[in-house]
């Protein structure tokens, strides 16, 4: 007896350690197959967007397992074996953190590592929370069906609070399914939320396939859970064969990249200012050219336009997000753009550094600003960037961080603008709205909205991509600017330093754009739009719903576990 005793003790010693290595090891694979479906070091090839059907069940078996829920603290092992899985996935997804910090920002490589494992270790956590929520949900009604259930509401109330609470809504997981014309029908309705919904959805209903093996009836038999979640993953995979609309162009723009080097002195001092500006003036008279008819580095074809034998002029000449020396009210950049719109007969755009004087402080504010001249050459006004990026526009909490200011030493410290303004601006005898936002802001779905809320008939965003490098970064931007055009049905005209320069349509397909790292000028074709979508109207409704719901759930949940009543007795996979 005692034998038999001591060998069933060993073999459920041995089941449990056996047990606690397959969720760390399920873990790590979700984290790898999470990374597939988004960009690496180029353009992503739309086969890699079907890893985000599947890549988190391997982790929600893991959290939802018999084995996990046997253990010892098993809330507490949920969010841990959820929280590797975060912190590896964000260590990946974001390694680009470390060239920027490091390469273009001076910061010395052990510090540049720190920042990006403490971004990892800190936004990891949404992982673990939700790894936490499902085992809480399955300990407090003993049923995993209904943790399933739970998996895509709390998932996008996470999504949520990473955007409200730690401003970091990077490469969330609807953005991978950008080319995906299927579930993009959801983003005017519920924004880049709704698409990560249904990834979640399919993920849970793929695990439920492998963790029901009682059944009961049809709602537990894992081969309807498994069968429902590979029909669905097998629809998203033919989402990105439809054809969509292909609304025409009826205004043209020039997208000017002078890829400038982000770590260069630009200071432009004495013949240098005339020969940028002349370059400037060169680029902005290229109408007609060719392009890339689609995105850099695809293998698209090439596109050009032909010039009539009469002069054409654009409707609008922009100028990115750069380390160029334009600061508002100086003679010699009034007077350098006046001549170029004049000469373009075309208003103008132009990036650079905003300046207001508050005589209250006896001291100027700095704004990381984009500058509107009209096709006359005068100067209309400005929108000042209103979400800036910590440790790079500003220093987060100045005073506690004194002993890291010799390590951000050449962190700008601009102001925060306070109005989405839209610009109405005069050109070939038509005047039409234009809302501008500012690199990093396009992350911020509900935050864009408000331009096209305002009126905005066509988007542009300006960004200084030079701080990415040749990495990921790059590329998760301009998937991430495309979800935009989508939610808004809006055309985005994306300017950028060094690339990637394109126009997006209100479909989210890039038409046209210019090779990155190159001096250039795209010769960009557009229309404008007055449409509001359901998500222009209300922005984060669906997300906000999700979240309340999960709030409530997670509330409920805890009560009946803090009180020790479980509504049913813990299923059998």
């Amino acid at each position: 007896m005692q034998t038999s005793q001591r060998s069933r003790i060993a073999e459920r010693r041995f089941v449990s350690a056996g047990a606690g290595w397959t969720c760390w090891a399920a873990a790590i694979l979700s984290a790898a197959l999470l990374e597939l479906p988004f960009p690496l070091a180029g353009p992503l090839p739309v086969w890699r967007t079907v890893f985000a059907w599947f890549g988190l069940v391997p982790l929600i078996c893991a959290v939802l397992s018999k084995q996990m829920s046997n253990r010892p603290h098993p809330l507490q092992r949920a969010f841990l074996v959820a929280y590797l899985c975060g912190v590896l996935w964000y260590a990946g997804n974001c390694y680009w953190i470390y060239a920027t910090m490091h390469i273009y920002g001076g910061l010395p490589p052990l510090v540049s590592v720190l920042l990006l494992a403490g971004f990892s270790l800190v936004l990891g956590g949404y992982f673990g929370l939700f790894g936490f929520g499902l085992a809480l949900l399955r300990r407090a009604t003993g049923s995993v069906r209904w943790a399933l259930v739970f998996a895509p509401f709390l998932w996008v109330a996470l999504d949520l609070a990473a955007a409200r609470i730690t401003s970091v809504p990077w490469d969330q997981l609807g953005y991978s399914q950008v080319d995906n014309a299927v579930v993009n029908q959801l983003a005017p309705w519920t924004g880049v939320y709704g698409i990560s919904f249904v990834l979640v959805l399919v993920n849970a209903l793929i695990a439920g396939g492998f963790l029901m093996t009682r059944c009961p009836s049809w709602v537990a038999d894992r081969r309807t859970w498994g069968i429902a979640g590979a029909v669905l993953l097998m629809a998203g995979g033919l989402g990105v064969t439809i054809a969509l609309p292909q609304p025409a162009p009826t205004a043209s723009a020039v997208l000017i990249q002078p890829n400038l080097d982000v770590g260069a002195n630009s200071n432009w001092n004495g013949p240098a200012w005339d020969q940028n500006m002349a370059q400037f003036a060169h680029l902005a008279g290229e109408v007609c050219k060719g392009y890339i008819a689609g995105i850099p580095q695809t293998g698209a074809l090439k596109g050009e336009i032909v010039c009539p034998p009469y002069p054409t002029w654009p409707d609008l000449v922009v100028w990115p997000e750069s380390p160029a020396p334009f600061i508002q009210g100086e003679p010699r950049l009034a007077s350098s753009i006046g001549s170029i719109a004049l000469q373009e007969h075309a208003p103008l755009i132009v990036g650079g550094i905003g300046t207001q004087y508050l005589p209250e402080e006896q001291a100027w504010n700095d704004y990381n600003s984009a500058m509107v001249f009209s096709a006359q050459g005068q100067f209309v006004g400005r929108y000042d960037k209103i979400h800036l990026v910590p440790f790079g526009e500003y220093i987060p909490f100045q005073n506690l961080l004194t002993f890291a200011h010799k390590l951000t030493g050449r962190v700008g410290q601009f102001s925060r603008g306070t109005s989405r303004q839209v610009f109405l601006l005069d050109a070939r005898n038509s005047a039409h709205r234009y809302g501008i936002f500012i690199c990093y802001e396009d992350v911020f779905g509900d935050e864009v909205r408000h331009f096209a809320r305002n009126g905005a008939e066509a988007l542009v965003n300006i960004s200084d991509d030079g701080w990415y490098g040749d990495t990921s970064a790059p590329w998760q931007h301009l998937n991430i600017a495309r979800m935009r055009a989508i939610e808004n049905r809006r055309w985005i005209l994306r300017d950028t330093n060094t690339g990637v320069t394109a126009v997006i349509d209100p479909y989210g397909r890039v038409r046209q754009s210019i090779p990155r790292h190159a001096v250039d000028a795209l010769p960009a074709e557009f229309a404008f739009s007055d449409e509001e979508t359901f998500y222009t109207k209300h922005g984060d409704v669906f997300a906000w719903l999700c979240a309340v719901l999960s709030g409530a759930i997670v509330f409920i949940a805890i009560g009946r576990v803090g009180s020790g009543r479980n509504a049913h007795p813990i299923q059998t996979e």
